[in-house]
């Protein structure tokens, strides 16, 4: 497969200018992509009341539906961060939009800081969906911190993690690497670039996005403040080994019977 991120900076609150920086996926020849979280509004929220405004509903909402119009015509499959409104109801979500118009949702279970003040907390179970004979989960951001998060993904069958972030911590990204290594499975992050301030809150977002195979290598890195998209060839199959060494595997060697629950 062919599979890839598209680091960029969101402008907060202009949609129209977003779904721009999107459209040029119109360009790029891959199976698979990845956007960052929060992609269609931008970060640093003010106020529900704002959220509540520029939230959309999926899979009806305008973002949505320029995604589903690009996967289908560029037949690729497209993961992005989107502010969604459901019922009254706020969540940081992603969707994974395919070629032949399927769209799953995902909603960030595990929400970062000021996040809790604004969004609810997500209600969706870690799930893995059939893609081109692939298996492919969803992450946001923060989720990275909590290893049952991914290990969830990688029962249900994921071999591609997809990470739509807007990552602000300075070892942030070093943690995909572990959440790799541990579930022997690939890890595609898009992390946003720029500075947002909005009244007295400012962020600077690190970028650094990157693509990480099952066994730890870094094999697309983008930088701290450039918008990049790369993609790579990756043969995904790699995933389904679960054998650390030959007496090893990371799933069947697992002590649940000792496990705190």
């Amino acid at each position: 497969m062919r599979i890839g991120f598209y680091q960029f900076s969101p402008i907060f609150g202009d949609k129209q200018a977003n779904h721009d920086k999107i459209a040029k996926l119109f360009n790029v020849n891959t199976d698979l992509i990845v956007l960052p979280e929060l992609c269609n509004t931008g970060y640093l929220f003010k106020s529900r009341t704002e959220l509540k405004n520029l939230a959309e509903n999926i899979p009806n909402g305008e973002t949505t539906r320029l995604l589903m119009q690009i996967a289908r015509k560029k037949n690729l499959a497209i993961v992005a961060g989107l502010a969604e409104k459901y019922k009254g109801i706020l969540y940081n979500s992603s969707v994974f939009v395919t070629p032949s118009g399927k769209v799953h949702t995902y909603r960030k279970a595990h929400l970062f800081c000021d996040e809790k003040f604004y969004f609810t907390r997500g209600n969706t179970k870690f799930q893995a969906y059939k893609y081109k004979n692939s298996k492919i989960g969803m992450l946001i951001c923060f989720d990275y911190i909590f290893p049952e998060a991914c290990r969830s993904l990688v029962l249900h069958g994921a071999e591609i993690v997809c990470q739509p972030a807007n990552l602000i911590l300075p070892y942030a990204e070093r943690v995909t690497i572990s959440r790799a290594i541990e579930n022997r499975v690939f890890i595609v992050l898009a992390n946003r670039i720029g500075f947002e301030k909005r009244g007295k809150k400012h962020i600077q977002f690190i970028g650094r996005s990157q693509i990480v195979t099952p066994t730890g290598e870094v094999i697309a890195k983008a930088s701290y403040d450039e918008e990049e998209i790369k993609i790579v060839n990756i043969y995904h199959k790699l995933a389904i080994n679960k054998n650390v060494t030959k007496y090893n595997n990371i799933l069947k060697d697992r002590r649940v019977d000792l496990y705190f629950k």
